[in-house]
């Protein structure tokens, strides 16, 4: 079975309404590549310092949009990442917190999953920002999300977490087929780890990556890296996006060649440590 995924990339900004404006125009080129599955990058809907709470109390609206969206192009949508206020179980965040929260969106527009980024981003980074600190404002999530679609077991990660392989390792325990990685990568860190980081992923868990990333400028000293790309159960880069800014990145999804990989070299029952 094939199927075509589409990696969005996006140059967000501060303005929820005209990044959701272009967020519609991206999946609208996509669902006309007869595209089944696309990924949007993290903080799609906002990209912006300080505003993860205000973002927050758009969330029902974020949702709502997502699912018409989702119906309106009969895509399967895996919304990137935005500011959530209710944990899981529907608890509040304490201490004005949010999670950096993924939802997903069958074709028919209903939500089919969730997953919270796990791993935070505190470093310090010799760029114009100079010292990352999301533990700051967000919450760690705790779940290992896989989400059944009718032609793939898709596994979710957010950005830094692709730097964390056992996360991926416990996405294939799980069965995941495809494991998508919405980023906002800086420059910095993008130029020197992006692509090495998804293919090492894609090698170790066999699985098809999609890393769907923002790029360019998006404040005075916040510019992100992009190269939003698909590798292949081998780790071949199979589409890449190298221009800066936004653009759709589509590629072939083969699940038989991918089986075919993973009965050949068999890594899980190779598998020694744990």
């Amino acid at each position: 079975m094939k199927i075509k995924i589409a990696a969005i990339q996006m140059q967000s900004k501060d303005n929820l309404q005209v990044n959701l404006d272009h967020v519609a125009a991206l999946l609208a080129q996509a669902a006309q590549q007869q595209v089944k599955l696309a990924v949007l990058p993290e903080n799609f809907a906002m990209f912006a310092a300080g505003a993860q709470l205000t973002t927050a109390k758009q969330l029902p609206y974020i949702q709502r949009w997502l699912s018409e969206q989702a119906r309106i192009h009969n895509l399967w949508i895996v919304a990137g990442s935005v500011p959530c206020r209710e944990r899981p179980n529907g608890e509040t965040v304490v201490n004005d917190k949010v999670r950096a929260s993924c939802f997903v969106y069958n074709n028919q527009g209903e939500l089919a999953g969730r997953y919270d980024k796990i791993h935070l981003f505190d470093a310090a980074i010799a760029d114009q920002q100079a010292q990352y600190q999301e533990s700051a404002t967000f919450e760690a999530g705790n779940d290992v999300v896989v989400i059944k679609t009718p032609f793939a077991n898709i596994g979710l990660s957010i950005c830094y977490d692709v730097r964390f392989p056992q996360l991926y390792q416990a996405l294939r325990d799980r069965g995941a087929d495809v494991i998508v990685v919405p980023a906002a990568f800086t420059a910095l860190t993008g130029q020197a780890h992006w692509q090495v980081l998804l293919r090492a992923r894609a090698i170790e868990t066999q699985c098809f990556i999609v890393g769907a990333g923002q790029s360019g400028q998006h404040s005075p000293t916040r510019t992100t890296w992009g190269h939003s790309q698909l590798i292949d159960a081998w780790g071949n880069v199979v589409a890449e996006q190298q221009q800066e800014g936004e653009g759709v990145v589509i590629a072939e999804y083969d699940l038989d060649e991918q089986q075919r990989i993973r009965q050949q070299m068999p890594l899980l029952s190779h598998r020694r440590l744990s």
